[in-house]
């Protein structure tokens, strides 16, 4: 991982999760109530943020289908639905993955039109949008890490600031690989506290 600071393995959810996060990462319910199923980091010198969401296990997509139903689920979310693409899906090989209990997780690259706080269609940033999905159909979960790197700023957004926005030139700016490292790290370690001893 190409970041500034050694990243920090991270207690989630009151321990049910564990991940490595980055070190320059801020936790979001720190600075504003963040939903019980959701945990927000955002860098602290850029725009990027990641999100892990405990969600309801989508039984009717299977597959590639899956991942690409909870990207189009964020686009809505975004307003975004009419601006953006899907570039790549994979799956993530299970050996190298550290949750064990899923039984396929998968990979997608995007990119969507985002306002920042809803700010209008004029303040629209680029953002391309990383997301793994782990499916627990055991639990009727679906665990989705999302990973947003603005790209190409708008004139009009409250991100536009002279420093570029995690686009380019820190080396302490999240890559892929950061993601990526990110989510092959993340392990259910107490799953009886979220779903019951008998689910």
């Amino acid at each position: 991982m190409e970041t500034g600071m050694a990243p920090l393995v991270r207690d989630l959810f009151g321990g049910v999760i564990k991940a490595v996060i980055p070190a320059e990462a801020k936790d979001v319910s720190e600075m504003r109530e963040i939903p019980d199923n959701q945990e927000v980091f955002c860098h602290s010198a850029t725009d990027q943020s990641i999100m892990i969401d405990i969600l309801e296990y989508q039984n009717h997509v299977q597959g590639e289908n899956a991942v690409r139903y909870h990207f189009d689920d964020i686009a809505n979310s975004n307003e975004s639905s009419d601006t953006y693409e899907v570039v790549k899906i994979e799956p993530i090989p299970m050996e190298k993955l550290s949750m064990k209990q899923c039984s396929d997780a998968w990979l997608l690259r995007g990119r969507q039109l985002v306002s920042k706080f809803k700010e209008g269609n004029e303040a629209k940033n680029v953002v391309e949008i990383s997301l793994a999905l782990f499916r627990l159909p055991q639990y009727s979960t679906d665990i989705v890490v999302t990973f947003n790197n603005p790209t190409n700023i708008s004139q009009s957004s409250s991100s536009c600031k002279p420093v570029s926005s995690g686009s380019a030139g820190s080396s302490s700016t999240w890559t892929e690989e950061t993601f990526y490292f990110s989510v092959t790290s993340l392990s259910l370690v107490h799953p009886e506290l979220l779903f019951g001893e008998n689910t």
